[in-house]
């Protein structure tokens, strides 16, 4: 299997909300992002995996170490990445200038998974949802390309949010696992204990918590869409796109009264489809009419 056919296949695989984003790209970004979506997959399962499989954290730690070693040879002039990801990573770094401070941000946010997801105050979540999400953003704007500069606003903006719905989706799954990520600070005031959500212990306590983590959610899609460029609107639209979706998740989530420790919620496929053919749409009439920023998910 070739590199560019084992990105494909791993994000083809996935079915994730990005997937459907990538759909709206031309070939050439499309490829392109399927290879900093494989990458940030790929980075990603360290601590995942090692976690859920008890993996000895000195080998997690040097695999990441390898992963920096591949993202400096992508900025070599004659580096030349060893694994097929990096390899096709190479290639969108040399096609489209993703800044190499992204990609290492992303590999600091596995790190701190790695070190141990624990988080005081709401500032401490914060850092790490930018280097997981907000970096990624920020990566994957120069391959959609953009004229604004407030397109980096809207792409860290986004990222937060995103990352702030998936935190609220996960918050049941993620603390079996081991993993928490909501503020202690905000545990503490609401009554709730990292018991309380391993357990899956519903309850209006947890109801409160849950919707001040919302809260923060509407905020940064809020700042994004507020920092949306309407010269970029066509550029943009797999952006959008990824933005709608997880903002539909997220509305779907408040419905359920974040009813979260039981099946996984999900926005259903046709309705992303649906989202997908919107955005697209929209895009194409953003300059004449900036008022369809606003459109409903």
């Amino acid at each position: 299997m070739s590199a560019a056919q084992l990105v494909s296949r791993l994000t083809r695989r996935s079915r994730s909300n990005f997937y459907y984003s990538f759909l709206t790209l031309p070939r050439a970004r499309r490829d392109a992002l399927y290879a900093v979506y494989a990458f940030c997959r790929t980075v990603d399962d360290l601590a995942d995996l090692g976690q859920e499989r008890g993996a000895d954290p000195a080998a997690l730690g040097a695999e990441l170490r390898g992963w920096r070693r591949e993202v400096a040879r992508c900025y070599e002039p004659a580096g030349a990445p060893e694994h097929p990801i990096g390899q096709r990573l190479a290639a969108a770094v040399r096609a489209y200038g993703i800044p190499r401070e992204a990609l290492e941000a992303i590999l600091d946010g596995v790190e701190m998974d790695l070190e141990g997801t624990r988080y005081e105050r709401i500032e401490d979540l914060y850092a790490y949802c930018y280097r997981v999400a907000s970096a990624v953003g920020l990566a994957a704007i120069e391959i959609f390309g953009y004229t604004d500069s407030r397109a980096r606003d809207y792409a860290v903006n986004l990222g937060l949010a995103l990352q702030f719905t998936n935190v609220l989706r996960d918050v049941g799954s993620d603390a079996r696992a081991g993993r928490v990520y909501l503020p202690r600070a905000d545990l503490h005031a609401f009554g709730v204990t990292e018991e309380d959500l391993r357990a899956g212990r519903y309850s209006p306590a947890f109801v409160g918590l849950m919707e001040r983590q919302a809260g923060r959610a509407h905020h940064f899609y809020r700042r994004a869409w507020a920092a949306f460029p309407a010269a970029d609107a066509r550029s943009l639209v797999a952006a959008e796109v990824m933005g709608r979706i997880y903002f539909a998740l997220l509305r779907e989530i408040e419905t359920r009264r974040f009813r979260v420790f039981g099946a996984r919620i999900t926005v259903p496929t046709r309705r992303k489809a649906a989202i997908a053919v919107r955005c697209w749409a929209a895009s194409r009439l953003f300059a004449r009419s900036p008022t369809v920023a606003g459109m409903s998910a």
